[in-house]
């Protein structure tokens, strides 16, 4: 979001009616917190089009990969155009990854909550990540003979 899309979060609080006035020249507005998260203020007229974007775009590609085998070839061709970090997965990991890719957007959208999606992602680049660092593969991917023992419940950890 630009400058102008952003204020503090005080200023909704102190100066309502102005800051809300200012949705109807941008559809999002970010509020910069001190002690928290920032947020983003936007209307429901907007955030249920965003939803329906998404959900069109996810039902679109889901059905593309489910139909003729060309599609998933197709799929795995354009995957470096929107992921460049895939190139450093081996091959069949970025078959697993369209796929898991597919199915979990199709059950996020499913119930409207995009953070599987998002968590996939990040997973699945930090695997790229790995991958493209050699010494860094070898120390994860080593055998390590040592047995450290039983691994304590982290409940009964205080």
């Amino acid at each position: 979001m630009t400058a102008e899309n952003a204020v503090n979060f005080s200023e909704l609080v102190n100066k309502n009616k102005q800051t809300l006035a200012r949705l109807k020249e941008s559809p999002r507005l970010l509020l910069h917190r001190r002690d928290g998260e920032d947020l983003v203020l936007t209307t429901a007229a907007r955030a249920e089009q965003d939803q329906t974007v998404v959900s069109a775009a996810t039902r679109m590609l889901a059905a593309m990969a489910r139909r003729e085998p060309g599609s998933m070839e197709l799929l795995l061709d354009i995957l470096p155009d929107a992921f460049p970090w895939v190139r450093f997965l081996p091959e069949p990991d970025v078959h697993a990854f369209a796929v898991e890719l597919v199915d979990t957007m199709r059950a996020a959208d499913s119930i409207g909550n995009s953070a599987s999606v998002a968590q996939l992602l990040v997973a699945w680049q930090h695997t790229a990540e790995i991958h493209s660092d050699p010494e860094l593969f070898e120390a994860l991917s080593r055998d390590h003979d040592a047995d450290y023992g039983p691994v304590p419940d982290p409940r009964g950890v205080a």
